[in-house]
């Protein structure tokens, strides 16, 4: 008589592996904490090319007399104020992130310590804008302000990727899903994207938008670090497409695919965006298009390097290969020992 054949093991790739461990809420929360950093840096450009930096002239108080805005401060005391509160709803969106997260600090340590990265950098930026307020919008002061706005914005990258790891992701730990020989242009990428954001940065201190009609520049020739602004653009648009064909060469994992792609797509429209506010003598409307476009280009770049580099993605088991060759049975293996 026959035997029957034993049932085939289970394997990772099954629907139910691929549902997140985390709740819903805490994964709404993690997408808002990221939405909610990248749209208060769009209302502080708004601060910015309003001219109403110093809607506000005291920090912490409004006035010397007033916490809030008085009519003789006119329309920018509204907006700077404004843009003031709008740090509690950032607040508040992340101490409910510290909390939907503080019964699972001892299950979930990465979730916990990144929803507080997240939460100090709050008080961490009023600091800062409060020292741009006394010094009467000092560029470079104004620049670290953005600066550290791009740090918080790749936390919350990294959070949004953890909390949608799945149980089986997070029991194992596989190989990066970028292969060695992408691994470096990779680290190219994150690299330049920062020099890119810094040297923007600096050419918005040279700039005519100052966030008031008195406040000073940074007194650099606006051309000259223009034009050094392009020189990592450039090698960034080289370092994506040298990337896009190893990855799509070489079969690699749809997820790292795709997080490239979309780098790329955001890339091209911010260069659109960057040469024709140049051309057309920074329009305030391109302005903040532009800056919100660093902003997402800056949580694109962060998505590409996790997805990249990290040793646990959310989504569903990568095929047999990757970018620069096939991972092995032992490289696997070995990657989980190692955690």
């Amino acid at each position: 008589m026959p035997k029957t054949p034993a049932p085939a093991p289970a394997t990772p790739n099954t629907e139910s592996s691929l549902v997140p461990a985390t709740s819903r809420l805490v994964r709404s929360l993690a997408v808002a904490t990221l939405v909610a950093n990248i749209g208060i840096v769009v209302t502080g450009g708004a601060v910015r090319l309003t001219a109403s930096g110093l809607g506000c002239p005291e920090w912490p108080l409004c006035t010397p007399d007033s916490l809030i805005t008085t009519p003789e401060m006119g329309v920018h005391g509204i907006i700077e104020f404004g843009n003031r509160l709008l740090t509690f709803v950032l607040a508040a969106i992340a101490f409910a992130m510290v909390a939907s997260v503080w019964k699972a600090r001892s299950a979930r340590p990465d979730l916990f310590w990144l929803s507080v990265a997240a939460l100090a950098g709050i008080p961490a930026q009023a600091v800062i804008g409060g020292i741009t307020v006394w010094t009467g919008l000092n560029p470079w002061v104004v620049g670290l302000h953005f600066i550290v706005s791009m740090a918080i914005i790749a936390v919350a990258v990294v959070l949004v990727n953890r909390a949608w790891l799945s149980r089986s992701r997070l029991d194992t730990a596989a190989a990066p899903l970028a292969g060695r020989t992408l691994r470096p242009v990779v680290w190219a990428i994150a690299v330049l994207s920062a020099i890119t954001v810094i040297l923007g940065v600096i050419v918005t201190g040279s700039g005519p938008h100052a966030g008031d009609h008195g406040a000073a520049r940074n007194n650099l020739d606006s051309d000259l670090v223009t034009r050094l602004h392009v020189v990592p653009v450039y090698l960034l648009v080289f370092a994506v497409a040298v990337a896009l064909y190893l990855v799509f060469r070489r079969g690699a994992d749809r997820r790292l695919r795709l997080s490239l792609v979309i780098f790329a797509v955001v890339l091209l429209a911010q260069a659109v965006i960057g040469y024709t506010q140049h051309f057309l003598h920074l329009p305030i409307v391109l302005v903040a298009l532009h800056m919100l476009g660093a902003s997402v280009m800056t949580a694109a770049a962060a998505h590409v390097v996790y997805t990249g580099l990290s040793r646990k993605v959310p989504g569903a088991v990568a095929g047999a290969a990757v970018s620069g060759g096939p991972v092995s049975g032992a490289e696997v293996s070995g990657a989980a020992a190692r955690g």
